[in-house]
């Protein structure tokens, strides 16, 4: 009798059992190689299965060299891409094919290639699968207590938790001894295990090196070399469960997710509480006869049945939305939001008119929304996000709505200066306390709070004054002072030689400025500051060395010195070889484009992508003179 074992039955270890019983006497073993192949990638993986399968190749070996059986490997290795594919049935296919030529009985514990080889003419025994290290419980729920939020655990390293209340964790060891290595594999392995055998649990993520595992309702992360430099085990569970009732302003939130769909952003920082709320305002969503799905990678907000969560579609997010956008959920909550990708998918979601919760990282509630900024169509932000909720130590800090408004922003005065603002202001006292728009075609977001002062300390002050500074020096060659006078008035001191380049021919180049800005500028010399000096003594006059301390360097002419950058695949490069350490300024054709610090190997370096950098790869693309001049 002629016999082939697939992969499922060498590594349950059927093939000896059945010798051992006395079923295969006298018995042929057929092994196909490319079973052995399979089992070898296993165990070079790190998985149980292969080190099982090899031990029973070794058991058949024994069993050969004692005459109980005739043991022979046949047919080849699969390929690489069979390998890759093996979820597809192409190593079955091999072992099935191999089975065939030799007329023998396939022996298998895979239901799925026993009933495939079946309907293909191939004599079949299947045999029941070994349950192997089954376990009802987490082996590592021991090191969990009623306040734990999460465990860390790495070999060769004291076990630590994550214990306390929210917003007051503290990380503390939980036993005496440094875990083994040993110990380490046989607890990720049983975990990895518990997840594929358990109804109550899954593999959220497998990549060479990282697993990730939702047992009930713990989140656990199995890292492995090479990813990781030693075996690490992190599982996180929440450590509270709440209502909306819970919550400081639940009224008030109740009544504004009842009166319309809407875009409502959930921020703090890491362990703050945020996927704790989340889940309150999904329960409450659904007992409001809303129909609410999530969005979750990995799935792990402890929501009730009837909320379907789901992952992401073939890795991508867009395809959930995609797929949800048919399913027509009245809410989604999306946690969490935090690449490009994730707003783009939660604003085009939202503006499809579902009802969206995200949650998103950030240290301030402002800062939740910054990140929409430049990420979507800044007129749009309001309709893709009304109402951002901060939460710090488990309680709600603060509420902010947002909309849209066409106004003057405070602490400009020149009607002709209106434009659309996104106002952001509190929900308890209705005052606003942030305005973002439009300034000199740069997004800003302006704190309404010190905009009463009249000095360059106020939010508008600042901004005025870099915009200020900007706009002249991409006209003067030399050093430039801006001192605000108010909101509406400041005083630009540059030197001599400037004066009449910054105001430009009738006054027109710094009436346009003016216009630009909405502020009068009055344009002085450096010897005109109270208290100033000379242009000779500044250090700014039309023969100043500027910051080389006039050793004639490649940093020292005050019209600067050309340079030619160079473009990498990750930076543009300039070479400023004897400036290490100083301050430059980078202009085009006597342009201003930025200020930088000269870097060790003296070289400035811009990241590509950037707003500079683009403006600098357009210089040079233009061929304009690129050159470097001291910054004073």
């Amino acid at each position: 009798m002629n016999v082939v074992p697939d992969t499922s039955a060498v590594v349950d270890g059927r093939v000896s059992e059945r010798v051992a019983s006395g079923s295969y006497e006298s018995v042929t073993v057929l092994v196909p190689e490319a079973v052995v192949g399979e089992l070898e990638s296993q165990a070079n993986d790190g998985l149980e299965s292969g080190w099982d399968g090899l031990s029973e190749l070794k058991r058949l070996a024994d069993l050969a060299d004692d005459g109980a059986i005739e043991l022979r490997y046949v047919g080849e290795r699969a390929s690489g891409d069979a390998r890759s594919r093996a979820h597809e049935g192409d190593i079955d296919a091999l072992i099935r094919d191999l089975a065939a030529d030799h007329g023998a009985t396939l022996l298998s514990s895979d239901v799925v290639q026993a009933e495939v080889a079946r309907a293909k003419g191939v004599d079949v025994e299947y045999v029941e699968p070994v349950a192997r290290g089954v376990v009802d419980e987490l082996p590592i729920q021991r090191f969990f207590t009623d306040e734990t939020m999460s465990v860390h655990l790495k070999s060769e390293t004291v076990p630590k938790a994550k214990r306390g209340s929210l917003g007051e964790m503290r990380y503390v060891e939980i036993a005496d001894e440094a875990t083994s290595e040993e110990q380490m594999r046989e607890w990720a392995t049983a975990i990895v295990d518990l997840a594929r055998q358990s109804n109550e649990g899954f593999i959220e993520l497998s990549n060479d090196g990282m697993d990730i595992v939702q047992f009930r309702n713990y989140r656990i992360a199995v890292a492995q070399p090479p990813f990781s430099d030693g075996i690490e085990i992190t599982a996180v569970r929440p450590i509270a469960k709440t209502t909306l009732d819970d919550y400081e302003f639940a009224d008030e939130l109740r009544e504004r997710f009842l009166e319309q769909k809407r875009g409502v952003l959930i921020s703090g920082s890491p362990g703050a509480g945020k996927s704790t709320f989340a889940q309150a305002v999904a329960e409450f969503l659904n007992d409001s006869d809303y129909a609410v799905k999530t969005m979750e990678k990995p799935r792990d907000l402890q929501v009730g049945p009837e909320i379907t969560q789901y992952g992401a579609l073939g890795g991508d997010m867009a395809n959930t939305a995609d797929s949800l956008l048919l399913v027509r959920p009245d809410y989604t909550i999306y946690d969490e939001v935090r690449k490009t990708d994730d707003f783009e998918v939660f604003s085009d979601m939202r503006m499809a008119g579902v009802g969206m919760v995200g949650v998103v990282h950030a240290s301030r509630a402002i800062d939740a929304l910054q990140r929409l900024v430049g990420r979507v169509e800044l007129g749009m932000i309001p309709q893709i996000v009304d109402t951002v909720v901060y939460i710090e130590a488990g309680e709600v800090h603060t509420v902010y709505d947002v909309e849209t408004e066409v106004k003057v922003p405070a602490g400009l005065t020149a009607e002709d200066l209106a434009r659309p603002v996104i106002q952001v202001s509190n929900f308890e006292t209705g005052s606003p306390e942030y305005e973002i728009y439009t300034f000199n075609r740069q997004v800003v977001t302006v704190p309404l709070d010190d905009t009463d002062g009249d000095d360059a300390d106020s939010g508008v002050g600042r901004i005025a004054k870099q915009e200020i500074e900007r706009e002249i020096r991409s006209v003067a060659h030399g050093h430039v002072e801006v001192e605000l006078k108010g909101t509406d008035k400041a005083i630009v001191y540059v030197t001599e030689g400037d004066i009449g380049t910054v105001i430009g021919k009738g006054g027109g180049r710094i009436s346009d400025i003016e216009n630009r800005l909405g502020i009068e500028i009055d344009v002085r010399t450096h010897a005109d500051k109270p208290g100033g000096a000379d242009d000779a003594s500044t250090g700014a006059g039309s023969n100043g060395t500027g910051g080389s301390g006039g050793t004639g360097g490649q940093v020292g002419e005050e019209r600067g010195t050309v340079v030619e950058p160079e473009i990498t695949s990750r930076h543009v490069v300039i070479d400023v070889d004897d400036g290490v350490g100083e301050t430059v300024e980078v202009r085009a054709d006597g342009e201003y484009l930025f200020t930088a610090t000269v870097g060790r190997g003296g070289e400035v370096q811009v990241s590509r992508g950037s707003a500079i950098a683009e403006e600098l790869e357009d210089a040079i693309d233009r061929k304009r003179q690129v050159t470097v001049v001291p910054a004073r």
